[in-house]
């Protein structure tokens, strides 16, 4: 029987890919992630066995925004290395004006995060186990 080992990548379509390359790629070198290819309109970064790309959305998609609550991609959650770094990324987006949906705190016993929203509405998380 074949079994998972990791999640290899995840890829996420935009609705205005210079709008979101700009705020990811700010995103991730804060994080220190790295572009590990860029292809016409489409981007990709990693960290270890991290990846995440983003594509432009076709005429359709550009249409409307993501909604929480539709099928679908619900929310994406960087485990970062501590509390600091949850701190820090929290910060880091009221510095460069991203949507704060849930200030750091902890949600459930030893889970301390903050929840954000990309440029078309995609739920993401900074988070970390423990003390």
């Amino acid at each position: 029987m074949a079994r998972i080992t990791s999640v290899d990548h995840l890829t996420i379509s935009v609705s205005d890919f210079e709008r979101s390359k700009r705020f990811y790629g700010a995103l991730f070198k804060f994080l220190g992630m790295k572009v590990m290819g860029e292809y016409g309109d489409a981007i990709g970064w990693k960290n270890g066995n991290t990846r995440f790309w983003i594509y432009q959305a076709d005429a359709k998609g550009r249409k409307r925004r993501h909604r929480i609550g539709d099928v679908g991609f619900h929310h994406y959650a960087f485990s970062l290395r501590n509390r600091k770094d949850v701190n820090d990324l929290e910060a880091f987006l009221e510095r460069t004006g991203a949507r704060i949906v849930d200030p750091v705190g902890e949600y459930y016993d030893n889970y301390y995060a903050v929840y954000f929203l990309d440029p078309d509405g995609l739920k993401l998380e900074g988070m970390h186990y423990g003390k």
